[in-house]
């Protein structure tokens, strides 16, 4: 009995290290973007999006600035929904000019804030103003 708890001890441990490193990670690749932000502001999104090939978001959040009828950022997120909210490693991207919440809310509402192809193919035409990576 003291062996098998020994055990499933052992592996919390390791399924936590390992957690942690792909954390880690992810954190690193994407702060390779925000340290080359230079290459992707003033671009399409779809240009960063076409050269992050390890990993995609799993989410999309809107920011908004004082104006609530507009989205002036949105909050990509590499995990799943209901993870989204607990630490989780995000790579938010400000748009150079507002998009109408009207069209941002169609797609969180259709896709319940996933982020799908149409969503790739939404934001992929809208110009990067600025890019920030943060847990």
């Amino acid at each position: 009995m003291k062996n098998n708890r020994k055990i499933v001890a052992l592996l919390i441990v390791i399924f936590g290290i390992c957690k942690i490193n792909a954390q880690l990670d992810t954190l690193n690749y994407l702060k390779q973007f925000e340290l080359n932000k230079a290459n992707y502001i003033g671009q399409p999104f779809s240009k960063l999006l076409n050269e992050m090939t390890q990993i995609k978001p799993k989410t999309a959040w809107p920011t908004f600035g004082r104006k609530k009828t507009e989205t002036i950022g949105t909050s990509f997120n590499f995990t799943y929904k209901e993870l989204s909210f607990h630490n989780s490693i995000t790579l938010l991207i400000k748009w150079q000019d507002p998009i109408p919440r009207d069209q941002t809310k169609f797609y969180e509402q259709k896709n319940a804030f996933y982020f799908t192809n149409e969503e790739n193919a939404f934001f992929g035409s809208k110009i990067v103003k600025d890019i920030i990576v943060y847990r």
